[in-house]
């Protein structure tokens, strides 16, 4: 694909997002979004365009200061199997670093490409942030089907021996 580009969605991109999400609800692995909630967070949209047309979005969402999570994460079904999605949450994942959150999340019915994305499988407790914004409000709370993966963002110091000094001579 050689006329793909990965950028920040506007709001002017809001409609073909919405369309996107609404398209694939059947699939049941979507919540439903507003087009007017898609409107004021479009700018926390990575969206895929191939050609002029969205061919694929990601919505980085801040849950904390330390905590965002990956929500929308959808590809059409004509560009399906080409790594879109692994490059979107790879665009999230570089933005979450970079403004600063110290863990990526998210929650999925089908965990299996969130773990091959260096993610980790975690009891649900563990994302407080995410309990308090969303789940409280769900119907399905505490009777969630869904898989809570995270993903460490902070660099793990490596553990380097303590080197030797060498004092020097004095003349």
């Amino acid at each position: 694909m050689t006329d793909l580009t990965i950028r920040a969605a506007t709001t002017e991109d809001a409609e073909a997002i919405h369309a996107l999400v609404t398209s694939h609800l059947d699939e049941g692995h979507l919540l439903p979004r507003e087009l007017s909630e898609l409107r004021v967070h479009a700018s926390r949209f990575v969206v895929c365009d191939v050609a002029g047309r969205i061919a694929a979005c990601a919505e980085l969402a801040p849950l904390s200061t330390t905590v965002a999570e990956v929500r929308s994460l959808v590809v059409s079904r004509d560009f399906r199997g080409v790594g879109l999605a692994q490059r979107l949450a790879g665009e999230l994942r570089t933005r979450a670093r970079t403004v600063g959150f110290n863990t990526l999340t998210a929650f999925a019915h089908d965990a299996r490409f969130f773990v091959r994305q260096g993610f980790s499988i975690v009891p649900h407790v563990w994302l407080p942030e995410k309990i308090m914004t969303d789940c409280v409000g769900c119907p399905l709370f505490r009777q969630c089907e869904q898989y809570a993966v995270v993903l460490p963002l902070q660099a793990r110091q490596m553990y380097r021996p303590a080197q030797p000094r060498i004092a020097a001579q004095v003349a």
